[in-house]
């Protein structure tokens, strides 16, 4: 479905200018909300035994094999506009919670894609289930980046010169930014009630601030640049600005009664190419 068209048409509806619609859907992305018991249109499992392709063995790392969280049949998913994932065959989401969030080791967590057509099969039971296993539905939910974010109260001198830019562009190029936001939220309304699992959207701001320094720490031991202690904040947020719309969230979820939070991240071009193998994961805890 042409979703930016549906939502420019609407947009002009109101009187907004088309130009100011286009700045706002070049930031404007679609998150797809899995949940269970909702009644719609299965498409995919959380929890439970994953399919794997014939001959595969289950991902495994330090001698034991990964948990196997959730799995999705990408030609189930509602389509959205721009990059997004495969148009047809399965992703499955594997992740030892425990051990990615004590160690920089990746192969604690692993997507696997299987191409359509793939012969699989159940593989057997084992403690690495994460839960009982339940159906999963989806529907679309609007995201847009944490810098559009205007209902924070910040007083101006608590942001960087970076950010006070980014806050005066945006009152100067989309002055009807309050409206687009809420027309958004009308026509993919933000999330309710218990999710499993979101694909897509945006990555949260405190792993792209990670993302960003571990960048900029990368540029100058290789002596591309040399920051100043005392700008090394507002060069993150501009690191962080311009890596947002490299990167992607492929798959944010709960664990563990909801003290562990998964969190795997891709490049477009990556995702693109089918190199899921890249996704980067990061694993959060509450307490």
């Amino acid at each position: 479905m042409d979703h930016q068209g549906q939502f420019r048409r609407a947009a002009l509806e109101l009187g907004i200018p088309d130009d100011e619609i286009s700045r706002f859907t070049e930031h404007l992305r679609l998150s797809i909300r899995l949940s269970g018991g909702s009644g719609g249109v299965v498409v995919g499992q959380f929890g439970g035994l994953p399919r794997l392709p014939v001959g595969l063995a289950w991902p495994a790392a330090g001698g034991s094999r990964l948990p196997f969280v959730f799995a999705v049949d990408c030609a189930a998913l509602p389509g959205v506009d721009g990059p997004g994932l495969p148009a047809d065959g399965s992703l499955l989401f594997f992740l030892d919670h425990e051990e990615d969030h004590l160690t920089d080791d990746p192969g604690y967590a692993r997507v696997v894609y299987v191409p359509a057509g793939t012969e699989v099969a159940e593989c057997p039971a084992g403690h690495e289930i994460v839960s009982e296993e339940y159906d999963v539905s989806a529907t679309l939910v609007a995201r847009l980046p944490d810098w559009f974010d205007t209902d924070q109260e910040e007083d101006e001198d608590d942001l960087s010169p970076f950010q006070q830019q980014v806050a005066r562009d945006l009152e100067r190029d989309l002055p009807h930014l309050d409206e687009l936001r809420a027309l958004a939220s009308d026509l993919w309304p933000p999330d309710g009630g218990l999710a499993s699992a979101c694909l897509g959207g945006y990555v949260d701001d405190e792993v792209m601030t990670s993302i960003a320094e571990q960048s900029l720490v990368g540029r100058e031991m290789a002596g591309e640049i040399v920051i100043p202690v005392a700008k090394w904040y507002s060069h993150v947020e501009r690191e962080k600005h311009r890596l947002t719309s490299e990167w992607m969230s492929l798959a944010r979820f709960s664990l563990a009664d909801e003290f562990y939070s998964g969190s795997f991240l891709i490049r477009h071009d990556d995702l693109a190419a089918g190199r899921v193998d890249k996704a980067l994961s990061v694993t959060g805890f509450s307490e």
